[in-house]
């Protein structure tokens, strides 16, 4: 995919219209058109922005590490799902460290429940 298909892709997948993600985004419907009818990237300059609406990283955008692949789920974040990353990121090293060990036991003993 281009870096255009994947922009494309991820608004589908974010359940968003075009004009929304321009709003979002500040970009002209226009040049939104553009990228669609006449095959013209998005500049430098909105690639930050872009991202930041879409919710990936430059790497994935501009890679497509983690979308090109088949079957492969870009996945929604809900307002609990961003309260829980900002948290997590609010925490130290050794925190972030401790943290995951612990989702991972929790994972562990729901499925020994389920059994």
């Amino acid at each position: 995919m281009t870096i255009t298909e994947r922009i494309f892709y991820l608004i589908k997948a974010r359940g968003m219209s075009q004009n929304a993600f321009g709003k979002a985004a500040g970009i002209a419907p226009s040049t939104i058109s553009d990228w669609k009818t006449k095959g013209h990237t998005p500049s430098a300059d909105k690639i930050m922005d872009i991202c930041r609406v879409l919710e990936v990283t430059p790497e994935i955008l501009l890679t497509g590490k983690g979308i090109d692949e088949p079957d492969v789920t870009v996945p929604k974040i809900d307002y609990k799902g961003k309260q829980l990353l900002l948290e997590y990121e609010s925490l130290n090293e050794d925190d972030k460290k401790r943290l995951l060990v612990y989702a991972k036991k929790l994972g562990e003993l729901t499925k020994l429940e389920d059994i």
